[in-house]
């Protein structure tokens, strides 16, 4: 690993144990399908179909004139879209994605500073790790910022997203070695906070560690509140899914804990929502307008969250099955919810001109 971690908690093993909840089977490299706009579907609030014959969706950011870049999991593209939607414009490929299972390239975030430094940084898995790199978006080498994180068939979590310090965030999965998420010196199966040069944040729980918190299975959701409150949407195993308020230093339990359980004397922290494998495996998370959603993968629904402070309230499921398997959902410029499909994923039921990415109207 190009940086270096230092205990931060104390360690916890725990015997492994073999997911069965996890986010995808995995499939060999396709081919790119053609790519078109797609039709507008009725009514004032239903979804807008933006774009469709996209291949593996899996991150989704905005630049700040409103026009989006997604990332084709298995095929590495980096496309670009208008903010009213049309045929995306490929803008680059990405050096050294090594696409498997669930691997691949994952998630994209645009610097804070776009306007001078044209940054755009990329989670990614490699022949020999999952890292972190960023490039210029009209063009020149790509750098690796961050790298040395365990990667796996599954579990490879791969969420990334500016915060608003200005810092780097990522969320990692455990790599299938569940020991991992209790060790401070690991960078899976955690939350990190990065400088945008991939260094440890300055006021990280230890100096010197990009860790923020730890104790996560697969974490593949982010999102901030107006408060500047994290969440983040992680994947449980057999039983039950979870959104976790995330606070620096914070232990959310992994292996030892699966949802909510024993918090041993306060070691552990037990999430906010949690619902069954089932109905959710959460992928994409943001927040808007006072609501959390969630983008659930085996459940083929969006979870809509009232957010009240720091505590969450019911969740209900919107588009039950209706757009099969959601993987990333994210909040454009103009305050619309976008949502990515991801039945081309070797998991999903493959419906004509999937995938897609549709637009529902700002609440």
């Amino acid at each position: 690993m190009r940086r270096t971690l230092v205990p931060v908690l104390a360690v916890v093993l725990a015997a492994g144990l073999a997911g069965c909840g996890s986010d995808d089977a995995g499939r060999a490299a396709a081919a790119p399908g053609p790519i078109s706009p797609g039709p507008i579907s009725p009514g004032p609030d239903a979804p807008v179909e933006l774009a469709r014959g996209l291949d593996v969706p899996w991150g989704l950011a905005f630049l700040p004139g409103g026009d989006a870049l997604v990332a084709e999991r298995d095929t590495g593209r980096v496309l670009r879209l208008a903010a009213d939607g049309g045929t995306p414009a490929e803008v680059r490929t990405i050096d050294g994605v090594s696409a498997a299972g669930e691997g691949g390239l994952l998630g994209l975030a645009v610097s804070p500073g776009f306007a001078n430094d044209n940054l755009v940084y990329a989670y990614l898995t490699a022949e020999n790790d999952n890292r972190i790199v960023r490039f210029r978006l009209g063009g020149g080498a790509q750098e690796v910022v961050f790298d040395g994180i365990e990667k796996a068939g599954n579990h490879n979590g791969g969420r990334i997203a500016f915060g608003p310090d200005g810092m780097l965030y990522a969320g990692t999965g455990d790599a299938g070695d569940t020991a991992t998420s209790q060790d401070p010196a690991s960078p899976n199966g955690k939350i990190l906070r990065l400088t945008p040069d991939g260094d440890p944040a300055p006021g990280n729980p230890s100096a010197n560690s990009p860790v923020l918190s730890l104790g996560h299975r697969n974490v593949q959701g982010l999102a901030w509140d107006t408060e500047g409150r994290l969440f983040a949407a992680e994947f449980g195993q057999n039983e039950l899914d979870e959104v976790n308020l995330i606070r620096p230093g914070a232990n959310y339990g992994w292996p030892e804990v699966e949802g909510e359980g024993d918090t041993q004397g306060g070691r552990f922290t037990n999430p906010l929502v949690t619902w069954s494998t089932r109905e959710a495996s959460p992928s994409g998370m943001a927040i808007t307008g006072g609501t959390v959603y969630v983008a659930a993968l085996r459940g083929e629904r969006l979870w809509t969250i009232p957010l009240q402070g720091d505590r969450l309230g019911t969740p209900v499921a919107e588009f039950i099955g209706v757009y099969g398997r959601l993987r990333t959902v994210e909040v454009a410029p103009d305050g619309a919810v976008w949502v990515t499909t991801s039945n081309t994923d070797g998991r999903g039921d493959v419906r004509d001109g999937d995938d897609r990415i549709l637009r529902l109207p700002a609440r």
